[in-house]
């Protein structure tokens, strides 16, 4: 188990959750699943409490707190897209079953945990020296729900 990792609080559907994330995102792994080994306050013997997983390389942990958390906005998983095929496969993905559409690249996925979907040219395009192309970039960004490349190089062009 490495040192530091960040623990998610999924519920009772901590191995779909983990089994989705890791099926969409390369260098991506379970580790372990811990199972209970008598009844808790939560649950039953033998429910996953919890499951050690590796998302794209970095270490990961969903806890079944035995319901949903709130996560709000402070924190989210960012995942760096090469194309907008990659974007679109995440997307839709993720707001399948519940989750939901939020802005500028961010998502919920059915679980309510916030993930930002951002294809690795947008940081490239609002660090552009020319201030008005990161400036025209940054507007077309702001009016967005889905990250569309096209549309940003748009911007970037003018």
């Amino acid at each position: 188990m490495p040192k530091v990792s960040t623990c998610l609080w999924l519920g009772k559907d901590i191995e779909a959750a983990v089994g989705l994330y890791v099926s969409l995102v390369p260098d991506s792994r379970i580790d372990h699943v811990q199972h209970s080994p008598g009844p808790w306050p939560g649950g039953e013997a033998g429910d996953a409490l919890l499951v050690a997983f590796t998302l794209g390389g970095q270490g990961f942990q969903a806890l079944n707190g035995g319901g949903r958390a709130d996560y709000g906005m402070a924190a989210s998983i960012s995942v760096a897209c090469a194309d907008q095929d990659e974007v679109d496969r995440l997307w839709a993905a993720l707001i399948a079953d519940g989750g939901a559409e939020i802005m500028c690249g961010w998502l919920r996925d059915r679980w309510g945990v916030p993930w930002q979907i951002v294809p690795t040219i947008l940081p490239r395009l609002l660090a552009d020296p020319d201030p008005a192309v990161s400036r025209r970039v940054f507007s077309a960004m702001q009016d967005m729900i889905k990250l569309d490349i096209a549309a940003l190089e748009r911007a970037a062009a003018g």
